[in-house]
């Protein structure tokens, strides 16, 4: 699946532009689009696609001030944020399900997983300093 042939090339280049490695420690709010999305519940085969696909948002706005991390319609509070000199960590719940959102520190590639007894989705995506 290619799923780059979705977004404009503005958007491409705006997420792929490098940034250092101290914006992605936790210290600057920061935009991140996820790009791809895996469903996968019990016993059934996972499926692909995009975020719009299982209603992620487009973007996602982390405040580190705040402790947050929000989309177009909620906000979920960052319980756990670890920091080290290849990725931040994040953690916390929204409703059921529990997340855990790894940030690159170097390249500001974002993996998220969300997780519910039986269900569970995995995103990866990229950032930049918002």
């Amino acid at each position: 699946m290619n799923v780059f042939r979705h977004f404009s090339p503005v958007l491409l280049a705006v997420l792929a532009t490098a940034a250092p490695a101290a914006d992605f420690d936790g210290s600057r709010p920061l935009i991140c689009a996820p790009l791809v999305a895996i469903d996968c519940a019990r016993g059934e085969e996972c499926l692909s696609g995009l975020p719009e696909d299982i209603d992620a948002p487009a973007f996602m706005r982390f405040d580190f001030k705040k402790k947050q991390v929000s989309g177009a319609r909620v906000a979920s509070d960052i319980l756990l944020l670890e920091r080290s000199d290849k990725h931040l960590l994040l953690q916390g719940r929204e409703g059921e399900y529990g997340w855990t959102i790894v940030i690159g520190a170097g390249s500001g590639d974002m993996t998220v997983t969300l997780a519910t007894r039986g269900t569970a989705v995995v995103m990866h995506g990229s950032c930049t300093v918002d």
